[in-house]
């Protein structure tokens, strides 16, 4: 078993096979299998934002709220604002401390 899985692109996927992760660099139909096969094979998933956004938030939210296997969704270089999945901007705005971008993120 791997102790670290990759899911992204192939450029930041190699940086992660040289530090000894799986890596699955999949295109958008094959994200949801590359994700299950991944949380079989390594105790931590790291994904990158863009097969994040390519999974059904019906995979998604699931795998991200498992204690086996860890599942990460790892920022955007850059100046990017965080994904609209990210847990931590969830609860913020859970708790009022900023308002709510759309209907579904205030439930």
């Amino acid at each position: 078993m791997y102790t670290v899985a990759y899911l992204g692109n192939a450029l930041d996927a190699a940086g992660w096979r040289l530090a000894g992760a799986l890596t699955f660099t999949p295109a958008t139909a094959e994200a949801v299998a590359a994700l299950a096969a991944a949380r079989q094979a390594a105790a931590l998933v790291l994904l990158d934002s863009e097969t994040a956004s390519a999974l059904p938030p019906a995979v998604l939210e699931p795998a991200l709220a498992a204690l086996q296997p860890l599942v990460l969704v790892l920022p955007d270089a850059g100046d990017a604002p965080p994904p609209a999945f990210d847990p931590a901007e969830r609860v913020r705005r859970q708790l009022g401390l900023e308002a709510a971008a759309t209907p579904q993120d205030a439930r």
